[in-house]
């Protein structure tokens, strides 16, 4: 497994799906995603790629593009559907107005017990969106949640009541999973990961949404002093490849892919709750004033933000938002 970051893009992306290096008639897989190395989950991806090459005895050469160095965030999967590039990795509010259905996750306080993320990949939930992600040109091959511990990030005093987000400039996720921030008076501006550092170093954002362990691997304790930690959501990278360049391969390679995709959604999950766990004593280490919110905290939230994520995401996704709530429940 080869991993680049910082290279030429057009040079990666020299060649086309399902390319071959005839020397080894090993195929390539370029995988491109947003994470910084230090993140938990971006260890995973690295995991992940190494588990592919071993279990396909070499066949598949997984290179890894991490920190936006093969294509941006937002390019990912079309550049995938394309067939541009092999393999890409997205958080789901990624998916916006494409698939509004990847945003189930973000229901506040719905989806955010260990439970639910355990049964997660394999349940009729995720094979409903993996039938859905195939309309949409790509394959996913692994889900990879990434946190059920949410930080919001504050300058100045911590975010903690409806009030206190009235007039704030918010990193966004997108229209649905954001409009429980609206319907509290916040302002939120959509943007990926790895740009809210900026943004809120310049004063473009005045308050940063991620999880909680990215807060401390992103650096926001230096531009932000305040961070209130509450399991608000579940937030997933889920891995996908181009359909043909997998139909291309061959039965033990398929097979490989599969189940280096199923061993990752176990290791995803054991690296988010162990970083999670650490992260709050991190900021804390690094100066920021950390506040657990209460149960009555978490429900004076819940009482104004979900009424509105419910209408935004079932005006979204119609009929099959529907279905894939009732699949969700029976979780």
């Amino acid at each position: 497994m080869k991993h680049f970051a910082g290279l030429v893009a057009g040079l990666a992306m020299a060649t086309s799906v399902g390319s071959v290096a005839s020397a080894t008639e090993t195929t390539v897989m370029r995988c491109s995603h947003q994470l910084p190395p230090a993140h938990h989950i971006a260890k995973v991806i690295d995991r992940w790629a190494a588990e592919i090459e071993t279990l396909s005895n070499g066949e598949i050469d997984v290179q890894v593009f991490g920190a936006n160095s093969l294509t941006g965030a937002k390019q990912n999967a079309t550049s995938v559907a394309k067939g541009d590039i092999e393999c890409a990795f997205s958080i789901n509010p990624q998916w916006g107005k494409t698939l509004p259905l990847m945003n189930v996750t973000l229901g506040p306080f719905a989806v955010s017990s260990l439970d639910a993320l355990n049964k997660w990949d394999g349940s009729e939930a995720a094979k409903f969106l993996e039938e859905k992600l195939l309309t949409k040109g790509v394959r996913n091959v692994t889900w990879m949640f990434t946190t059920r511990s949410t930080a919001i990030t504050s300058n100045g005093k911590p975010l903690v009541a409806p009030a206190d987000f009235e007039g704030v400039k918010i990193r966004g996720l997108g229209p649905v999973p954001d409009a429980g921030f609206v319907a509290m008076g916040a302002a939120p501006s959509a943007m990926s990961g790895s740009k809210v550092y900026q943004a809120l170093s310049t004063g473009v954002i005045d308050a940063g949404l991620t999880d909680i362990s990215a807060a401390f691997s992103r650096k926001y304790f230096e531009v932000q002093d305040n961070v209130v930690v509450l399991p608000l959501f579940s937030i997933y990278f889920h891995g996908y490849v181009n359909p043909k360049w997998y139909d291309g391969l061959s039965p033990e390679s398929q097979a490989a892919v599969d189940k280096a995709g199923k061993e990752a959604a176990v290791w995803a999950i054991e690296a988010s709750e162990e970083a999670a766990a650490k992260a709050p004593g991190q900021l804390a280490e690094a100066g920021m004033n950390v506040h657990i919110a209460t149960d009555a905290e978490m429900d004076a939230l819940k009482a104004v933000m979900a009424p509105a994520f419910d209408k935004a995401f079932g005006d979204a996704s119609g009929e099959d938002g529907k279905t894939l709530l009732g699949l969700i429940a029976k979780m």
